[in-house]
């Protein structure tokens, strides 16, 4: 139990996808405004990421062991189908959610975090239970990620910031601080 546990905090902090690896930037930019907006983003990702889980944990231990050269265009297209349903169904459940969502719920689909997340639970070999930690992991990191933004977005809005630092300027800065924050737990898991 104690693997599953890291695995899940490395996932979400030590190896955040998108301020360690610099997965998932379009959300990070795009959606996390408000924090509202962002939180609920992250769920949507959330569940991207653990049916894709899912579905790559399958296809590698049922379909691909016979034809490994299709993995990557496999992993697209269930990601391009499971993106599809979740938007159908926010679009159905939640039409003001789909509509401050925008454009980026169907980015999803493009969202390098999601590919990412299949091919490093395929290359790291991870089980069933492993891989849904790690997702899990990732898209709690993801959120996180959105959640924090967000607030210091919200709270720079009613700061008196320099016109020469405000809009994409402020944005940067701010992402730029928070992975320097996130890449200090780096640390974490090496020995001394």
């Amino acid at each position: 139990m104690g693997d599953l546990v890291w695995i899940l905090i490395s996932a979400m902090i030590v190896n955040n996808f998108t301020l360690a690896y610099f997965l998932g930037l379009c959300p990070f930019m795009g959606v996390s405004g408000r924090v509202e907006t962002a939180l609920r983003m992250g769920m949507a990702n959330i569940f991207v990421l653990v049916l894709t889980s899912l579905c790559a944990w399958f296809l590698n231990n049922f379909v691909l062991e016979y034809a490994p050269y299709l993995r990557v265009i496999s992993f697209i297209v269930v990601i391009a189908s499971l993106v599809q349903i979740v938007e159908i169904a926010i679009k159905k459940f939640s039409p003001t959610l789909f509509q401050q969502l925008g454009i980026s719920l169907p980015l999803i689909t493009t969202n390098c975090a999601i590919l990412g997340l299949a091919i490093f639970q395929t290359n790291r070999e991870y089980g069933f239970f492993q891989g849904l930690f790690f997702a899990v992991g990732a898209g709690l990191g993801l959120t996180l990620a959105l959640v924090l933004m967000a607030s210091i977005r919200e709270d720079s809005e009613r700061a008196n910031v320099p016109n020469l630092a405000r809009g994409t300027a402020l944005v940067m800065i701010i992402a730029g601080s928070l992975s320097l924050a996130f890449m200090g737990f780096a640390g974490l898991g090496s020995a001394s």
